[in-house]
């Protein structure tokens, strides 16, 4: 079995400091985060960045302070940029981080309710023109599905042309709105994709640990992170997200996965070498 790719999603939009006083705001918050998970052992840093009392933001020039400073403490590490920002951000605020031509980054594939009023929208057309802006940029994508019908919708763009393969899929396990965290929905939506794709699991919440196991049992790779969870175990907050990276290490040696450096990771990933 390959080297598992350990993500580390170290801040999210959503997530707040009243959540857990550790989720990274400023600059050197999300350097020193980052950090940890890289030393801890994570690969990618899928990155949202922040201004400084909290508030999420595509800002073009925050992303570069954030990328430069995780550079400068971790230099071989793939930083994987969100476009899909905050709820209710348009296209081009979303896309401003793609202009750094960043290695990865996110490709969410369909649209999905996340509670109350909010809606995450991603029509086909978006889905379309945020392909073909990564394709112009040399950036490989992260397809993100929060459900079955969005595996499709990639599949349907990648015989267009749109999205070139193989693909690497998220899969968002245990968001409000997507598919369940359930053993039967992993395996469902791994079978699902096109042979020769690679997957990461992202379970949400309770989910995060369930589905790190199964993702490293099956192959698979896995994301953890404030995005997703904050919790270390039932009602323990996480010092820090190296501390969820370290859990991942711990399970991933107990049943026999090797974890994958940031160079192993582009080899799996078909990234070029890091110049």
């Amino acid at each position: 079995m390959e080297k598992l790719i350990i993500t580390a999603c170290i801040c999210g939009a959503e997530v707040t400091k009243e959540h857990n006083a550790a989720v990274p705001y400023t600059v050197e918050e999300i350097a020193q985060q980052a950090y940890d998970a890289y030393k801890a052992g994570a690969s990618i840093i899928h990155l949202h960045v922040r201004w400084d009392d909290g508030t999420p933001t595509q800002d073009r020039g925050r992303f570069e302070e954030c990328m430069k400073a995780i550079y400068e403490r971790c230099p071989d590490v793939i930083i994987q940029p969100s476009t899909g920002g905050a709820v209710g951000m348009s296209n081009d605020e979303r896309l401003q981080p793609i202009t750094l031509r960043p290695e990865m980054a996110t490709l969410d594939c369909g649209t999905c309710n996340f509670g109350g009023d909010d809606i995450f929208v991603n029509t086909e057309n978006m889905i379309i023109d945020f392909a073909q802006k990564m394709n112009a940029l040399g950036i490989k994508p992260e397809i993100e599905v929060f459900d079955k019908g969005m595996i499709d919708m990639a599949k349907r763009l990648a015989k267009k042309g749109h999205i070139k393969t193989p693909m690497h899929f998220d899969f968002v396990m245990g968001v409000n709105g997507g598919i369940s965290g359930d053993a039967r929905d992993l395996v469902f939506m791994a079978g699902s994709i096109p042979e020769g794709s690679t997957w990461t699991v992202a379970g949400v919440g309770r989910f995060e640990f369930p589905m790190a196991v199964m993702g490293i049992i099956m192959g698979g790779h896995v994301r953890v992170g404030f995005e997703d969870n904050v919790y270390l175990s039932k009602g323990v907050p996480a010092k820090s997200n190296g501390e969820l990276v370290e859990k991942v290490v711990r399970l991933a040696q107990e049943l026999g996965r090797e974890i994958a450096t940031p160079d192993e990771a582009r080899g799996i990933l078909g990234l070029p070498p890091r110049a």
